[in-house]
């Protein structure tokens, strides 16, 4: 089972190398990430966004990170915690568990065992991903990444992927701008940028290229809904689909955005 699309993860790291590595896997494997490389801008960052998991180094400049698992608890955050830590002492493990942490990974570390613990603490979070998603003939395999649709492979980037599937894993239901925005994206996200619209246009052309069976949907004013005509939403589509191909050949974002 898969269980990151649409999953948005705070990485408290101070050191630049190990970050950009963490953040660039992580990235590929359809994260939203934010990374913050203190402890105030930790606690700063969980205090305004939305994560549904968070990686935390021990040592880390300001309050340390046995501090800021301590105020995130006491704040009544209860996304999993994954502490890291260069130190292998019992005593930090059990510190950093007593805290508040779900988890303990010590340094150096395999990237996959990252994600195997990941995944893990999601999966006791609740936070299950189905194998596969179907929605109408789309189908998606979580696990492998890959979507079809009427048994034609549809090829999509990691942030397409990750726009799709959380789009799939709400299907039938209307799914606004701040909600993908908050999902799908990091904090480098632009809101006055046509980002979404520009993902939006490219993932409809391509799982929508029999234009006589259109599941992905404009709700214009609202947002946009994945679902065969007779499910979903009275939509917009045809009109989003002219107007905004047109846009997504000369718009430029803002500001630099990750996917």
């Amino acid at each position: 089972m898969s269980y990151h699309a649409g999953m948005r993860l705070l990485l408290v790291e101070d050191d630049a190398r190990i970050a950009r590595f963490v953040a660039k896997g992580l990235r590929e494997q359809a994260y939203a990430v934010d990374v913050a490389t203190t402890g105030d801008d930790a606690l700063y960052q969980a205090a305004i966004n939305a994560y549904d998991i968070v990686i935390l180094d021990v040592m880390i400049p300001g309050r340390n990170g046995f501090e800021v698992c301590r105020e995130l608890r006491k704040s009544g955050q209860r996304m999993p915690i994954l502490m890291l830590t260069a130190r292998d002492a019992v005593e930090d493990r059990i510190s950093g568990l007593d805290h508040g942490a779900d988890d303990y990974l010590t340094k150096p570390f395999e990237f996959r065992e990252l994600l195997a613990r990941l995944r893990a603490l999601l999966r006791r979070s609740g936070e299950l991903r189905p194998a596969k998603i179907n929605v109408a003939d789309l189908v998606l395999d979580t696990s492998a990444q890959s979507v079809s649709r009427a048994g034609r492979s549809v090829t999509l980037t990691a942030k397409e992927y990750a726009l799709l599937e959380f789009l799939a894993r709400n299907a039938g239901r209307v799914v606004g701008r701040a909600e993908i925005a908050e999902h799908v994206w990091d904090e480098s996200f632009d809101p006055f940028s046509n980002l979404i619209e520009v993902y939006v246009n490219r993932v409809r052309g391509k799982i929508d290229a029999d234009p006589a069976k259109p599941l992905l949907h404009t709700r214009r004013g609202a947002g946009y809904v994945l679902g065969s005509t007779a499910d979903s939403p009275a939509s917009d589509s045809a009109d989003e689909n002219t107007g905004s191909r047109a846009r997504a050949k000369t718009s430029v974002p803002a500001r630099k955005s990750h996917g």
